[in-house]
């Protein structure tokens, strides 16, 4: 099984003011720089699925694939992208502002797949372990109007994985107050 793991960077960051939530930095390194190398030594390869400062996510040295939308269609854009871009048989996805990303995601995801993460019994469905397969019908629920993710997910049928007995595990920076509560 051949796994590319898509960090998702591709959003507006609109509850984060507007900023690209890849270059902000936590603890003296951008959250893209943090979690790059978390990611990348779990599977066979890494992209970054970003819609701007492409030239500085480039300069990683990892390939950036932007939305193949101009609508800013939400993760799943992202997602798209990222399995019509990866030579793997498996996507797995990652959103850039993770802050405690366990050493057996990977590992974890494909003795389920395909798979979903939850957290106390919740969907965390932008941290799933999908088939290359799935582009079609990712592609067709897009082009329906559709956008929510836990939605595409159920219809997929991933499997759920707990994530419960790590602490803090596959916690995020939603929004400024956030990165101020996890600076503190």
């Amino acid at each position: 099984m051949s796994i590319t793991g898509l960090i998702l960077a591709g959003g507006q960051g609109s509850r984060m003011g507007g900023v690209d939530k890849g270059w902000v930095e936590f603890e003296g390194r951008s959250l893209v720089e943090r979690l790059l190398p978390q990611l990348a030594a779990q599977v066979d390869s890494v992209m970054i699925s970003a819609n701007r400062n492409l030239a500085q996510y480039a300069a990683l040295d990892v390939p950036v694939v932007e939305d193949l939308r101009s609508d800013y269609a939400g993760p799943l854009a992202g997602i798209e992208a990222g399995l019509a871009a990866s030579t793997g048989d498996w996507l797995l996805t990652c959103p850039v502002d993770t802050l405690n990303l366990p050493g057996d995601y990977a590992a974890r995801m494909q003795a389920a797949a395909p798979a979903v993460a939850t957290l106390a019994g919740r969907m965390q469905p932008v941290f799933m372990l999908i088939p290359k397969s799935a582009l079609p019908a990712l592609s067709a629920y897009l082009d329906a109007g559709e956008r929510k993710v836990g939605k595409w997910a159920e219809q997929q049928g991933l499997r759920p994985v707990s994530f419960d007995d790590i602490p803090g595990a596959l916690s995020n920076l939603n929004d400024s107050q956030a990165l101020q509560q996890a600076q503190q």
